[in-house]
């Protein structure tokens, strides 16, 4: 039975140099075709599968740069397909630059409770690196639209270590967050991926990673963050009580999902599928009554058990012994004596010190 749902919209309006996930702009595409593609790919999932929806998430890609027409169709088309009447999450990424109050308001109307707004930094500079086309003014003016609109639970994104971001703007970013009072706050790591402008310049040596300057700003970010009475629940995710991220923790905890759009991933037990990555091929495949994965792989038990370890030791709840099975004793012991966990109530959890050392630890304990 399938609870979690995943959608996948690839257009944005700029292109971001460190963002690797499939989109781009909007070109030619039909969206009234779109649209199509997607609310009937979602009906045939649902004639293949069983669903009992808890939670449904947009993401991207900008699924706010579509226009509030083709919005509102898609939302309404999937509810004509599926069964949302027992959602417990309904979210959508959003762009400070894509979101007027008649879309906010219309977004709320048909039933999404959840916006993740991203922002990224509250500064001019960290901005235009990044290539966000939003000013700090304007992604102020979108929390506050959405909240008008009636949204209770706001999650914020935000970025460090970007190159060329000094502390005092990090320090400020996470002021102004806090300032705005959000449900949600997501401090992530920047990562050079790649196929990205930002992996280029890294393989140049314009860009430098520096481990000890991103464990500066991600302990400044705990600490301001619980102080403002945050949970700080898995690496990059911070929640005020009752706000933690259903969608995101199904993920973590390795439950199945389905994904509809260009690119989307799926997984139902170790099997595992990847749309087409082309929206004009995964259109027409639509239109042919095909459905359009490709890459589709049976996972080894091995490789699951790795996913499993280093994704649920993130979370506070942290990976239970059971989970690990037979690691040395000797392992677990150093990693204790070196303050990086504690077990607790058979679970291993990562303390204060071993955070920023997540997947060394996992590594320890996949060893």
């Amino acid at each position: 039975m399938i609870e979690h749902l995943y959608i996948h919209i690839p257009f944005c309006h700029r292109i971001c140099p460190y963002c690797a996930f499939y989109k781009h702009q909007h070109g030619g595409t039909d969206f009234t075709a779109f649209v199509n593609a997607v609310v009937t790919e979602a009906r045939m999932q649902a004639e293949r599968v069983p669903m009992a929806l808890k939670t449904v998430y947009f993401g991207g890609g900008t699924p706010t740069a579509l226009s509030e027409t083709h919005l509102e169709r898609l939302l309404a088309g999937l509810d004509e397909v599926l069964d949302l009447s027992h959602l417990e999450e309904f979210g959508m990424e959003a762009n400070p630059m894509t979101v007027t109050p008649s879309k906010a308001a219309m977004m709320k109307r048909q039933g999404l409770s959840r916006i993740s707004l991203g922002v990224q930094a509250w500064d001019e500079e960290t901005l235009k690196t990044l290539g966000r086309d939003h000013s700090p003014a304007h992604a102020k003016e979108t929390f506050l639209t959405l909240r008008e609109a009636g949204f209770d639970s706001l999650n914020i994104d935000l970025m460090f270590s970007v190159p060329g971001q000094p502390m005092t703007a990090w320090r400020h970013t996470l002021e102004t967050a806090l300032e705005l009072n959000p449900e949600h706050i997501s401090a992530y790591n920047l990562n050079y991926e790649e196929d990205t402008a930002f992996f280029e310049k890294l393989a140049k040596g314009e860009y430098r990673e520096n481990p000890e300057r991103d464990t500066e700003y991600f302990y400044h970010a705990l600490d301001t963050l619980e102080t403002g009475g945050f949970q700080h629940y898995e690496i990059s995710n911070y929640a005020k009580p009752g706000h933690q991220s259903a969608h995101n923790a199904a993920y973590w905890f390795g439950k199945d999902y389905i994904g509809l759009g260009p690119s989307a991933f799926s997984t139902q037990g170790l099997t595992r599928w990847r749309n087409l990555p082309d929206t004009e091929r995964y259109i027409h495949a639509i239109k042919e009554g095909i459905l359009p994965k490709q890459d589709a792989e049976l996972l080894t038990e091995g490789q699951h058990h790795i996913e499993r370890v280093a994704l649920e030791l993130r979370t506070a709840r942290g990976v239970s012994i059971e989970r690990l099975g037979a690691v040395p004793e000797r392992t677990l012991q150093t990693l204790t004596e070196e303050s990086l966990v504690v077990i607790e109530d058979g679970f291993v959890k990562l303390t204060r010190q071993g955070k920023p050392l997540a997947d060394s630890v996992a590594g320890e304990l996949l060893v």
